[in-house]
């Protein structure tokens, strides 16, 4: 579970300093979009590499998914009878119903982003556009529903990112009374740049603010 997240978070991280690319004009973006493919070129055929992270990433998903459905079985098959007199703590049931349901929201985002961006299957400018011109035209005002639905999706990973880098500190037992408080602020803080990156990019286009 940490191994895959860490994985997943490091991905988060560098795809969201990529997409910021967008605020440096349509010809930087479209030149990264194209970097990506070109990687290890001529020494590898197009897109390789990017293949094998796409690969890596979709493994690392199943792994994460898997270890989360084993550890829950595991937790049940450890304590059959539930406590009596005791409730679960707000904060428990909190990250628990978040880190269950957010992801499978999160889930059908990346089905739904993989056929938008990568297949071009949904999105209004199909293959024949710039890398740009397909992010763009996502966010068009007129689909303003995508963009709610993309913010709402990724206001889910920074929770779900939020949660999964704190029980990481604890998993990898960094965790103690002094340094509590600055390993939930790191992981908080963490996700918020991420959520807040990621959002700044629809949320922009739909306003004009990048055309």
């Amino acid at each position: 579970m940490a191994v895959t997240g860490g994985v997943l978070v490091t991905f988060l991280i560098t795809h969201m300093l990529g997409n910021l690319k967008i605020f440096l004009g349509a010809e930087e973006f479209n030149h990264y979009a194209h970097w990506l493919r070109t990687i290890g070129e001529p020494a590898v055929p197009h897109r390789t590499v990017l293949t094998l992270l796409e690969v890596l990433l979709g493994v690392s998903v199943v792994l994460h998914m898997w270890s989360a459905v084993s550890l829950a079985r595991r937790a049940r098959a450890a304590r059959p009878v539930k406590y009596h007199g005791k409730k679960k703590s707000h904060a428990h049931g909190y990250a628990v119903h978040t880190m269950r349901y957010g992801g499978v929201i999160i889930a059908f985002y990346v089905i739904w982003h993989l056929l938008d961006l990568t297949f071009f299957v949904v999105n209004p400018k199909g293959a024949d556009a710039t890398p740009y011109e397909r992010l763009v035209a996502d966010f068009d005002p007129s689909r303003w529903y995508i963009t709610v639905w993309y913010v709402v999706a990724v206001l889910l990973v920074g929770l779900h990112m939020n949660h999964g880098i704190w029980s990481a500190f604890q998993t990898l037992g960094l965790r103690t009374a002094g340094r509590d408080k600055v390993l939930r602020a790191l992981a908080g803080g963490i996700a918020a740049v991420v959520t807040a990156g990621f959002v700044a990019v629809p949320v922009s286009i739909t306003f004009g603010w990048v055309s």
